[in-house]
């Protein structure tokens, strides 16, 4: 794609998610319960400092993450063109993003095997895994199956967002912020809500419209409805993004008990990327970066830009082995200050990604491998 081509706030913010995501991943060092460095079923806080400051950066400023790429997506590829099919659709869309997965599914499935990470039968365990879900070492892939599934409705809710008027988009938007709140009522109210149940544990009643769907329908509101000017955006999209990030921040800080094992759904119980406080904050974070009105970014944020799907990919190779130098087999004392071992964590695993993923993209054929 050539630069004149790019929106340039859109590179803003895949850099600035792609780092959020390492920045995320950094923090699970300092609340995981178990060796494997990042937070599994349980999680335990060593100190009030790592209580504090995975907050902070895991919380407040990591979790917008996976809901801005969601909605870049959705902002760049919808609606559809017209003369473009739901087939050819698909077909240009996962030949994209299918072969680097799998690729990168293979390689967390036996590369660990070389530098001790993982046995033999784990890894023979993760490859006949491999049709249903994600190997153990590379939890982040999740991220790839909603990624696919907003793929797979985006010409069928195309049509309909070419058509709606932006009452009808407010709308659908109100159902989905209604059902931000349903992962709460979930948990502190009655898991049977609104027709889930054990017969029908799924599709309650808004589910049709939850999910990262709704996301989608935001970033066409906002491309093409919301007509504020850019003081107003800065002035909102801060707000929103302050009043979510605390929330989100204080969220984890309020049921995180320094000593104690907690179970992480509990610990994490705000951070899920469809709740309130996270859509909040991922709304006035996107309006903050559509004020960026520079004509073209500068060619290093391009360059990063164009190589972050493979950073992702490829990030938790670099992380989890330098994510242990940090941690030096103590949360509650590592080698730095936990508020700098955080981030030092997170730019040097950026940097080996960025360096890796542009040597890579030099290779003839490196779309199937980094995208």
């Amino acid at each position: 794609m050539a630069t004149s081509s790019r929106i340039p706030f859109v590179d803003y913010i895949r850099v600035v998610a792609c780092f959020l995501v390492m920045l995320v991943h950094s923090s699970e060092n300092f609340y995981a319960a178990d060796a494997s460095g990042l937070a599994g079923n349980v999680s335990m806080l060593a100190n009030e400092s790592n209580r504090f400051w995975v907050a902070f950066y895991d919380g407040a400023l990591g979790r917008i993450s996976v809901p801005l790429f969601m909605v870049i997506s959705a902002f760049l590829l919808v609606p559809v063109k017209t003369d473009m099919g739901m087939k050819d659709f698909y077909k240009r869309r996962f030949k994209r993003i299918l072969p680097p997965m799998i690729c990168f599914m293979l390689l967390y499935t036996f590369l660990p095997l070389l530098w001790g990470q993982m046995t033999w039968e784990q890894s023979w365990h993760d490859f006949t895994m491999l049709p249903f879900t994600f190997p153990s070492m590379a939890g982040h892939l999740w991220f790839m199956y909603p990624l696919i599934s907003l793929y797979l409705i985006i010409p069928v809710v195309s049509p309909w967002l070419e058509k709606a008027s932006a009452k009808d988009e407010e709308m659908f938007i109100l159902l989905f912020c209604a059902s931000t709140l349903v992962p709460w009522l979930v948990r502190f109210v009655s898991p049977d809500l609104w027709g889930n149940c054990f017969w029908n544990p799924y599709f309650g009643m808004l589910y049709y419209c939850s999910g990262y769907l709704g996301y989608l329908v935001l970033a066409h509101y906002i491309r093409f409805h919301l007509h504020w000017n850019r003081s107003k955006r800065l002035t909102i999209g801060a707000l929103c993004l302050v009043a979510g990030g605390v929330f989100t921040g204080w969220s984890f800080w309020h049921a995180g008990v320094p000593g104690q094992v907690i179970e992480t759904p509990m610990l994490e119980w705000s951070w899920e990327f469809c709740t309130p406080n996270v859509l909040l904050e991922t709304f006035g974070a996107f309006l903050l970066f559509t004020c960026i009105e520079n004509h073209e970014a500068p060619k290093w944020v391009t360059g990063i830009a164009k190589l972050s799907f493979g950073m992702y990919l490829m990030h938790l190779f670099f992380l989890s082995n330098i994510a242990p130098i940090f941690v030096n087999g103590d949360q509650a004392h590592p080698l730095i200050p936990v508020y700098l071992a955080i981030p030092a964590i997170a730019v040097l695993t950026f940097l080996c990604s960025v360096v890796t993923s542009k040597l890579i993209s030099l290779i003839p054929g490196s779309k199937w491998v980094i995208g």
